[in-house]
């Protein structure tokens, strides 16, 4: 079966096809450092590190590119109530990020870029949509011309005229256009700033990811996932800068998370009703957290609450069942019990890459894998030795793992 994968963009699945054969250029955007991180920033980047094994599963090379935003509003602002210098509050964070990607079986990515050491290509891509005429400077800030894009829009399937200032775009008289966005924003006196042709100030939260895409994936991408809440305006104009300055299509395939919710509202910072990494943590394995973003589906919400942790943790117990000894004494299960065993066995793998083949049901995969627990656990309490029980053992085993599941035998 041929991969397929949702893309945002078209709003259907589509097959998927790389820019190289068989390499995968993958950016997500990371999390902005002014906090302890939540489960919802753990969230997404469990769906994007089971994506990438899956891929990876399938042969392909992915360069996975994961970014901090490290210089930005509320991390000036934080910093400031708490006293402590901004650099040092946001690298205090993504040290506290890291370790929890450990904690979380997630595997590192391959580059994680951070925007202040990224400034010359920030300030340099700038200047190049300046210069196509795509950008313009007031008084030390520098601004998008929207309307002069005519795609903008295609990605969140909004029409242009009908839209009004988005999430981290600030209303200012001084723009030609009030859907037009900052790229970078003079400085204000104490805040962290970098010297540009436009004076000294800091980048806009949007031109960040582009610049950093760019640098280190090239013009055009395979891959761009994040949370659904960043389809507009953070991707949208992601999507109006790079496609400016490169003339290109960005990136092929748009993938976007659902978001965790808590009694029903969108976990956040904002909203105050967030669960960090770290209490979570705290009273659970990770892949507690793992198995509840595997049994959801990665677009779908997925709610937080004790009753579905407590299944997510009774998923993962009968998982680990099926790599369990045999009995004590065991002599040997009947030619049928193991004919069936085999039989299952091939279902399952079989089972688990049609459903992946089809935008990464993970769901659906995990039910293949049940079907073979079970009948492991048949056959073991039919007197199956270790040995006979061994391959099917080895496909739980490794098919577990494409899924960042960690069983281990007892």
């Amino acid at each position: 079966m041929t991969l397929r994968v949702y893309n945002t963009l078209t709003r259907e699945k589509e097959p998927f096809h790389t820019i190289e054969e068989k390499k995968v250029r993958m950016y997500v955007c990371g999390p902005t450092v002014y906090a302890n991180a939540h489960v919802g920033h753990a969230m997404s980047a469990l769906v994007f590190d089971i994506i990438r094994r899956y891929l990876q599963y399938r042969g392909y090379e992915v360069r996975h590119v994961m970014n901090y935003t490290d210089v930005d509003d509320k991390i000036i602002q934080r910093a400031a109530a708490v006293g402590k210098d901004p650099f040092e509050l946001a690298q205090g964070y993504i040290d506290q990020f890291d370790e929890h990607l450990q904690d979380l079986n997630i595997l590192p990515a391959t580059c994680k870029p951070r925007a202040t050491a990224e400034m010359q290509n920030i300030i340099h891509f700038v200047q190049s949509l300046i210069d196509k005429g795509f950008a313009y400077e007031v008084d030390g800030d520098v601004y998008y011309r929207v309307r002069k894009f005519g795609p903008y829009g295609k990605l969140s399937h909004r029409n242009v005229d009908e839209m009004r200032s988005g999430a981290r775009i600030s209303v200012d008289d001084r723009k030609e256009d009030p859907l037009d966005f900052a790229l970078w924003k003079s400085a204000k006196p104490g805040e962290p700033s970098w010297q540009s042709p436009w004076g000294a100030g800091r980048p806009g939260w949007h031109i960040e990811c582009s610049a950093m895409s760019m640098a280190h994936l090239g013009e055009q991408i395979d891959i761009h996932g994040g949370g659904n809440d960043l389809v507009f305006p953070h991707h949208e104009n992601e999507i109006a800068q790079s496609e400016a300055l490169s003339g290109h299509p960005f990136a092929t395939y748009w993938m976007h998370n659902g978001m965790l919710q808590f009694s029903g509202e969108k976990m956040s910072k904002s909203l105050g009703n967030l669960v960090t990494i770290e209490d979570f943590l705290k009273d659970h394995p990770g892949d507690v957290l793992r198995m509840m973003v595997l049994n959801s589906g990665y677009r779908n919400p997925l709610t937080f609450n004790d009753e579905v942790i407590d299944q997510a943790q009774k998923a993962l117990e009968r998982l680990q069942s099926g790599i369990k000894a045999a009995q004590p004494g065991a002599e040997g299960a009947p030619a049928a019990s193991l004919e069936m065993l085999a039989a299952q066995n091939k279902t399952t793998q079989e089972g688990f890459e049609t459903c992946m083949d089809d935008d990464f049901n993970s769901a659906g995969a995990l039910g293949n894998l049940f079907d073979l627990v079970r009948v492991i656990n048949q056959t073991r309490a039919d007197g199956a030795t270790d040995e006979q029980l061994q391959p099917a053992q080895q496909t739980l085993a490794n098919l577990s793992g494409v899924l960042g599941l960690r069983l281990q035998s007892s």
